[in-house]
């Protein structure tokens, strides 16, 4: 068994496509309409992939509010100034649980927690 992909369903799709591109740097694969009130966008190069499902019909209230997603980074530092130039707020951290991992977490557009983690 592998794990194929995390799916998200969104408010605005260009908006959580800007996030996940812009902050996360992740690369749109493929999007495309699915019926006449959805939209389905695959982010991701490689094997495992985000999935955003943006349909008229189902406007989520924060459906993420128990859940995160973690991507790993370079520097903290650098994601810090990313973020701050785009105006997203820190949602909680930085931490730093042990000497060889740090991490903070943010909100993406749809209140969904983002995970941004430095092995150090």
């Amino acid at each position: 068994m592998k794990f194929c992909w995390t799916t998200l369903t969104v408010n605005d799709m260009d908006k959580s496509i800007e996030f996940y591109t812009e902050i996360v740097g992740l690369k749109v694969d493929r999007r495309f309409n699915a019926g006449p009130d959805t939209e389905i966008c695959f982010l991701g190069d490689g094997e495992t992939k985000l999935e955003l499902i943006c349909d008229t019909d189902i406007r989520p209230d924060c459906l993420g509010e128990g859940m995160s997603m973690g991507f790993q980074v370079e520097s903290l530092e650098k994601i810090e100034g990313v973020l701050e130039q785009k105006g997203i707020p820190v949602h909680s951290g930085p931490f730093q649980p042990n000497p060889h991992i740090r991490f903070l977490y943010v909100k993406d557009p749809d209140g969904f927690k983002v995970q941004f983690v430095e092995n150090v």
